[in-house]
C-alpha cells in the first residue's frame, strides 16, 4: 500500500468498541481518546480539576 492510501485509510478510521482489545497502536489511542472525552462528557461541567481518589479535588481556575 503506498504511503498516501494508507494515510488516506488512517485517517478515515473511526472508534469501534473493540479497539478496547486491539493489539494496534491506531486502535489502542482511538480507545483511549474515547475513554478521555466520555470521562470528560459524563463530568457534566467546564470546571477544570484534578479528581483525587483519596481526597477533595483540586481546581485548577482561581475563585473570584
Amino acid at each position: 500500500m503506498t504511503e498516501n492510501k494508507q494515510s488516506l485509510e488512517i485517517a478515515g478510521r473511526q472508534y469501534d468498541p473493540s479497539d478496547y482489545g486491539s493489539a494496534s497502536f491506531l486502535g489502542a489511542a482511538l480507545a483511549e481518546t474515547h475513554e478521555q472525552v466520555s470521562d470528560a462528557y459524563m463530568e457534566g461541567t467546564v470546571e477544570a480539576a484534578v479528581d483525587r481518589e483519596n481526597g477533595p479535588d483540586i481546581p485548577l481556575s482561581q475563585p473570584e
